[in-house]
């Protein structure tokens, strides 16, 4: 279940932002702030992972994320924008829905075992569509709390504040 690395302040839904690194720097603040870690740290690490490759995995999802050695629990923060971003994904279709993920480098054998369960949640069209109606970041965390999760690994033991990249197969 997905609910236990995310709380209802760690939802933010019709962000306005220019593209891409707009995106990304706005939501680094944004859990910066609400975490308390440095900005420039948070910053740095999505940009770094970035970088490397787009996290955009197509169907209009992303899932921004960096292994970070100051943080000692993970730190999640799901982001739906106001107008899609072109995030460079596999399928070029523009991102609204981000799903931004802090992970502690001391950590990194539950990483993998968490970014399968977001996913499998995200691959699924109906979960997709349901986060993109949501009116509230509470009905957004009730979508994610009322779907099935039976083929996904508990990450339960996981703390508030939960980051990826994914290509989607067919789905």
């Amino acid at each position: 279940m997905i609910s236990p690395t995310l709380l209802e302040e760690d939802i933010l839904l019709g962000l306005v932002t220019k593209g891409k690194q707009s995106a990304l720097s706005k939501i680094a603040i944004r859990i910066a702030r609400r975490t308390g870690l440095d900005e420039q740290m948070v910053l740095r690490g999505l940009f770094d992972r970035e970088r490397l490759g787009s996290t955009g995995i197509g169907r209009g999802i992303a899932i921004p994320h960096a292994l970070l050695s100051t943080i000692y629990s993970p730190v999640a923060s799901l982001t739906r924008l106001a107008q899609p971003v072109d995030f460079e994904g596999p399928d070029d279709d523009p991102v609204d829905l981000i799903y931004t993920v802090l992970w502690p480098s001391s950590a990194t054998s539950t990483f993998l075992p968490a970014l399968s369960q977001i996913c499998r949640l995200l691959r699924a069209p109906q979960v997709r569509e349901r986060l993109r109606l949501a009116r509230s970041s509470d009905e957004a965390l009730a979508i994610l709390e009322t779907e099935p999760h039976q083929q996904c690994p508990n990450i339960s033991h996981l703390k508030p504040w939960v980051v990826i990249s994914w290509q989607f197969g067919n789905a």
